[in-house]
């Protein structure tokens, strides 16, 4: 077997045949998606382990103080040490709560997050499932973690719960309509939903420069719904801590609570992943049409390095919003969205409509 951090296509058809030649199909197609679940939750804990710790860092920074620096060099060990707590937690039962759908709620947002990992392409040939309506399956899978939300507040029998979750369930309903209209603006710009058609189109160029004004518009639009749809500050009312004290999940404790902190970063890096994806080419290099030593420099890099460093800058971006802005009320928020984002989002795909149908575009 050949190889190549460059292509994992031959690696994954490496793994299939090998499966396939010593079981049968049907059990080796379980095989193959136990190990996938095994592999997308291993990564789940270490990117959201190490998004708490860059949140803490990033935060320090932005407020001129240190951050974690005692457990372990630079404080690295800091996150690991709050699972372990975490893990340890009592689960504290609450008097009167629906108990089923107050267990079942922490799930559903974690389960929601875990089925949106499985269409991100990292590298090529590194996709658990490619999906030729990726876009259209990011956008409904993502939208069902607001489920659990609501379940949360509605079964917690806290009315601080509850408003945190109605608060949250209009936050999110609205916002969805702003980051698919500003993917589908991408979408008549690359003219596929599947996202490993949507990265080859980014060969020459990524769609952020070769879209024009559109372009970097419906990614100003994408951003700031995606953030408000993750529930992140400046967006953060159904968290308000100065209010409700921490929202919908405010009676839980845990692992329960965990998987609800685990998830609000974990949408965080899907989100900024999407972005890496459908403006900045997703895992293809940077290239330039014509240079071909500087197209060679970059080509030396390996695709999935280059999809993690376009998306942890994303999600820099997304901290930097969140520690710059102060929270906004409700009536702002809703304003923001109905009032600005969506006819400027409505316009802006007409105009990216106009520029594919006349070929004004790169």
């Amino acid at each position: 077997m050949e190889f190549s951090i460059y292509d994992f296509s031959s690696f994954t058809a490496w793994i299939d045949s090998s499966l396939r030649a010593s079981m049968s199909p049907g059990w080796a197609v379980a095989v193959e998606m136990i190990l996938i679940g095994i592999a997308i939750l291993i990564f789940y804990a270490i990117v959201g382990l190490f998004l708490v710790y860059a949140e803490r860092k990033v935060c320090a920074l932005m407020q001129n103080r240190l951050g974690p620096n005692r457990v372990g060099p630079g404080g690295v060990f800091q996150t690991i040490a709050d699972l372990v707590k975490l893990l340890f937690v009592e689960l504290v039962p609450i008097k009167n709560a629906d108990r089923v759908l107050f267990n079942l709620a922490p799930f559903i947002v974690i389960v929601a997050s875990f089925m949106a990992i499985g269409a991100i392409p990292f590298a090529k040939g590194l996709q658990a499932i490619d999906l030729n309506i990726g876009v259209f399956y990011l956008m409904a899978i993502s939208s069902m973690g607001v489920i659990g939300v609501l379940l949360a507040g509605w079964a917690s029998n806290n009315k601080y719960s509850l408003i945190g979750a109605m608060r949250s369930g209009a936050q999110i309903v609205s916002y969805e309509l702003s980051v698919g209209l500003a993917l589908v603006t991408m979408v008549v710009l690359a003219g596929t939903m599947q996202l490993s058609e949507i990265i080859e189109g980014q060969r020459w160029g990524w769609f952020i420069f070769k879209g024009h004004i559109p372009a970097v518009i419906a990614f100003v639009i994408y951003i700031i719904a995606g953030t408000a749809e993750t529930n992140r500050g400046p967006f953060d009312l159904a968290e308000a801590e100065s209010e409700l004290t921490a929202g919908y999940h405010t009676e839980y404790s845990g692992i329960k609570f965990a998987f609800f902190f685990l998830a609000e970063y974990m949408n965080m890096f899907i989100v900024a992943a999407i972005a890496a994806t459908v403006f900045f080419g997703g895992w293809m290099p940077f290239h330039v049409y014509g240079w071909d030593g500087f197209n060679a420099v970059m080509d030396f890099i390996p695709p999935f390095v280059w999809f993690l460093a376009k998306t942890f800058g994303v999600v820099f971006l997304m901290m930097w919003l969140k520690w710059t802005f102060p929270r906004l009320r409700i009536d702002q928020l809703l304003t923001l969205e109905w009032k600005y984002l969506l006819p400027i989002n409505i316009f802006n795909l007409l105009l990216m409509a106009f520029l594919v149908l006349t070929g004004l575009h790169w």
